[in-house]
């Protein structure tokens, strides 16, 4: 896919530190639902469990209305300005999650009634937070997945560098919750969170992705031919006419969907129940107490699940002749049956575990659709990013689902569902038809 072999080191561990980032401030978005479920959403009712997963909702809408900017951009100025571009977009996203808990607390009688529910205007803001900093994941994802794709690391496969970058994506989703839960809420439980203590903490993180952005601008990421439009070439195929990368596109929105449900409602679903008394603990306790500071049970239930996307990957980055479809078959049955223990037995510990089978997913979908894409994998990027959209739908759906069933425990079918389709994927959807294939 491109004329130069055996790239330096720097530029791979420049893009996994960022990769990080992404994952780690991902999952800090999420994990924002349970405690603004309390310091926003305290005089809501009837919509409570639906209008709190509209934060992720929003966070995802990002990917699906601007990832494909990222692939034009690519073409446009190439990887390093687009990676300083999206770190930019962050910023001003966590910038947003300040001027929000600011709005709260100085303007909290500004409020909007929906259906007999009232919700302050600082959540507002905080919905627009989120879409930026998810306008601003997809567009690093688009600049590192083929980047990290084709860059030819010595005595390393594409499959494996990404297994690589996104075991360090998942450090940063695992070490998050208790990042919330111990240093921005400084400890105290989630029912007794308050919007006073949100406005520094992020104004903290934006300082870090400033300096983190002005790094980058000054280290060399060299470009790789080959893999985008050179100016004044144009493609003379529809990105879509490459039938296993459409379904690609439609098995990494199933895989968001569920790999977000699970680690973001899991937190919702063990609040409710703590509520009503259901019995949840670990090891008998109730809280998870760590120097005077309570860590939260629904934090660790979110840790063990994106730990063990971490682990897995850290696990599978050690194969450099793994096969993706072989891979992506074996772990979307196991998750299956995982999930429906998890829903017949009513137990989140169960569920959580279908982490180390998510683990690798991302990266057996994303080797398998833009494979033999040449020239067309920077907007093969573009509009596969656009699938994690799955992330905002299943996990609102989800919620409108508890609202109306009065549980959450029937609701992961739906993560079931999304497993049987990645499943065929891996089975059938990835073949790729000789008349597709640009490159070996």
């Amino acid at each position: 896919m491109n004329t130069q072999k055996n790239y330096s080191l720097g530029p791979f561990v420049i893009l996994t530190f960022i990769y990080f980032i992404v994952g780690f401030l991902t999952t800090v978005n999420g994990q924002f639902q349970a405690p603004l479920k309390v310091a926003f959403l305290s005089d809501a009712d009837s919509l409570r469990n639906t209008l709190i997963t509209l934060i992720s909702f929003f966070f995802f809408l990002g990917y699906l209305f601007n990832s494909s900017l990222g692939g034009k951009w690519i073409n446009a100025v190439g990887y390093k300005k687009t990676l300083l571009r999206a770190l930019s977009v962050m910023v001003a996203g966590l910038l947003m999650y300040a001027l929000s808990s600011w709005i709260a607390i100085h303007y909290g009688e500004v409020a909007i009634r929906i259906s007999g529910d009232v919700v302050p205007m600082g959540y507002f803001i905080f919905l627009l937070g989120s879409y930026l900093m998810g306008t601003s994941a997809a567009l690093l994802q688009v600049v590192i997945n083929p980047y990290v794709a084709v860059y030819d690391l010595s005595g390393t496969q594409p499959v494996q560098r990404m297994n690589i970058v996104c075991a360090v994506n998942s450090f940063g989703t695992t070490v998050a919750p208790f990042f919330v839960t111990g240093v921005i809420l400084s400890g105290v439980a989630l029912e007794n969170v308050t919007v006073n203590q949100l406005m520094i903490p992020f104004l903290l993180i934006a300082a870090c992705i400033i300096t983190t952005t002005l790094v980058t601008s000054r280290l060399n990421l060299p470009d790789i031919k080959g893999t985008r439009v050179e100016k004044g070439q144009e493609l003379k195929r529809s990105i879509w006419s490459f039938r296993h990368l459409t379904l690609g596109v439609i098995a990494i929105f199933f895989y968001c969907g569920t790999e977000v449900a699970v680690g973001v409602n899991v937190n919702l679903h063990a609040m409710d129940l703590i509520e009503s008394d259901h019995g949840l603990s670990f090891f008998g306790q109730k809280h998870l107490m760590l120097w005077g500071m309570d860590l939260g049970i629904p934090a660790l239930l979110a840790t063990i699940y994106w730990g063990g996307l971490m682990i897995g990957r850290l696990f599978f980055s050690f194969f450099n002749q793994v096969s993706p479809r072989i891979l992506l078959a074996a772990m979307t049955v196991i998750a299956t049956i995982l999930i429906l223990v998890a829903i017949l037995t009513g137990n989140l510990w169960v569920l959580v575990s279908v982490g180390l089978c998510h683990s690798v997913m991302w990266s057996c979908i994303f080797t398998l659709a833009v494979k033999g894409l040449g020239q067309y994998t920077s907007n093969a990027s573009g509009v596969f990013m656009m699938g994690v959209f799955g992330g905002a739908v299943f996990p609102v759906l989800q919620g409108v689902l508890a609202d109306l069933w009065g549980s959450w425990q029937w609701t992961w079918i739906i993560a079931i569902v999304c497993e049987l389709v990645m499943l065929y994927y891996a089975l059938i959807g990835s073949n790729i038809r000789d008349r597709e294939c640009i490159t070996a």
